[in-house]
């Protein structure tokens, strides 16, 4: 499987903007791939203004024209009734997951402005089982552990600042060895009101090697290994440590 990963600096709370840049993103990379995946929050930014957040179904419909007419799958940050989303759409534009964040960023008012997820969700996305997450679930492994057995592929979308890169990267690469199975992680790059992003969107394997490191350019990159499955079984054959877990 071919994954793109797609970092940009969105119009701040100016969903019409955004879409022209991920359009002209898009058209720069006429190349084939199965998956696509943006940011968090992906139209708007970080914003703690649910009216300025809320994902339409013009928005909606968007992303899904995008899925059709790539024949790609789609993963994109949303909001919808006051929860921070990530959702997947398959080929067709049908959403075939709508995970919503777990852990609220209350450092920032995010606890305040939204409403907090309480399950997990694992899909199946061309063979692999993958399991999303969000920005700051990454700082709790637990979630990630209690689902790596059913788990082949980690998805992370987020607004992970600048100030704290070296800990996006750490985490990300942890999650991939300490369950033994893929890690995409994608962020943001330009600024908001507030903060910095230095993109820094990453694909590592499951022993915690680089497939793809997007750096801090905003684009759309598309990793020249496709992800192999058979990586994560030949992994935990050759290294049994999930079975030990207590």
């Amino acid at each position: 499987m071919r994954i793109a990963l797609c970092q940009l600096d969105m119009a701040w709370e100016n969903p019409a903007a955004t879409k022209k840049k991920i359009l002209s993103l898009l058209e720069a990379r006429p190349e084939p791939f199965d998956w696509v995946v943006f940011p968090e929050m992906t139209l708007s930014g970080f914003s703690m203004d649910p009216s300025r957040t809320a994902t339409t179904a013009e928005d909606l419909s968007f992303f899904a024209d995008l899925a059709r007419q790539r024949s790609a799958w789609v993963s994109f940050g949303a909001v919808h009734d006051r929860f921070n989303r990530l959702v997947t759409l398959d080929r067709s534009g049908k959403t075939v997951c709508s995970y919503s964040k777990i852990h609220l960023y209350s450092f920032a008012g995010e606890d305040k402005a939204y409403r907090a997820g309480e399950r997990q969700e694992t899909f199946s996305l061309e063979g692999f089982a993958v399991t999303p997450a969000i920005c700051y679930d990454l700082r709790f492994p637990s979630v990630f552990w209690d689902a790596a057995e059913k788990t082949d592929l980690y998805v992370v979308i987020a607004s992970w600042p600048a100030r704290r890169a070296e800990h996006w990267m750490t985490l990300l690469r942890a999650r991939a060895i300490e369950n033994q199975c893929f890690v995409v992680g994608v962020n943001r790059t330009g600024k908001d009101p507030s903060l910095e992003y230095s993109g820094n969107s990453m694909i590592y394997d499951p022993l915690g090697k680089i497939v793809l490191d997007c750096s801090d350019r905003e684009g759309l990159f598309v990793a020249q290994t496709p992800v192999d499955k058979g990586l994560v079984t030949r992994t935990r054959e050759r290294f049994p440590f999930l079975k030990d877990r207590r």
